[in-house]
């Protein structure tokens, strides 16, 4: 009989922990068979995620539940796992993500789901600057992310591919700049109205089709389940105007190459 912990949740107290010592101690539990883990007072740990596959374990799927504030590249090239964070993010998280769950219940730093390729990010609040930069879409997987509140400057900047809605629910108004430089694939949904100032000259505003809608259904439903304590009504918020951001081209800086 194998031993080790198996179903059970393992609970880790990260004080005092260094990124590579919390990270190697996940890794070996792991491996003895423990599917969930919940790490308290977490603080600037980095990379919490990222080393937990093995080889010919079939990408087995761990749950991670973090009371504290991990550090930079949460989730780094996370593959299928699901990690709920009860309070704020660094930078980097979901970098190079290629599948799963990142729930965060408060805000996130700079370039949230850099290169991500794969799996959903829910942001409950606001998130910093270059949000979805060089998001990608790889073979069958469409990356996506909610946030709550309103993200700072170059919004999807170089997306390749994916979905992002930024819903607004406080109502602030979008104050981003420089939305959608260099977009050459993807979407971009944001809650409420944006001045043409405010997005690139090579990406399009319009209004959305019975195909958006649906899009908007599935991913405005999951993240109002995620966070029950906003309060929040899909109805109510699908009811408001939105806008769709699109490239107008695959190239969108072609002639400015001398090939």
């Amino acid at each position: 009989m194998r031993e080790g912990p198996t179903m059970e949740t393992v609970n880790i107290d990260a004080t005092g922990l260094q990124t590579k010592d919390l990270s190697g101690k996940m890794r070996a539990l792991m491996i003895q068979g423990a599917e969930k883990f919940t790490l308290s007072n977490v603080c600037g740990q980095r990379y919490i995620g990222t080393r937990l596959y093995v080889r010919g374990n079939n990408h087995k799927k761990l749950e991670i539940e973090i009371l504290g504030t991990p550090g930079s590249d949460l989730g780094a090239f996370m593959m299928g796992h699901k990690i709920r964070v009860h309070g704020n993010v660094q930078d980097g998280v979901g970098n190079t993500m290629d599948s799963g769950e990142i729930v965060v219940e408060g805000r996130a730093g700079d370039v949230l789901g850099m290169s991500m390729r794969g799996g959903k990010i829910f942001i409950r609040d606001g998130v910093g600057y270059r949000t979805a930069l060089h998001m990608k879409e790889y073979l069958d997987k469409v990356p996506s992310m909610v946030i709550g509140r309103i993200s700072q400057d170059f919004l999807g900047e170089y997306m390749a591919g994916g979905v992002v809605i930024v819903l607004d629910i406080n109502n602030e108004g979008h104050k981003a700049n420089f939305i959608g430089t260099g977009m050459h694939g993807g979407v971009i949904f944001l809650r409420g109205k944006v001045d043409k100032t405010q997005i690139a000259p090579t990406v399009d505003a319009a209004t959305l089709d019975e195909t958006d809608m649906k899009v908007l259904d599935r991913l405005v439903d999951e993240f109002v389940g995620h966070f029950p304590d906003l309060g929040l009504s899909k109805e109510e918020l699908l009811k408001s105007e939105f806008v769709k951001l699109t490239p107008r081209s695959k190239r969108p800086y072609g002639e400015m190459y001398a090939y």
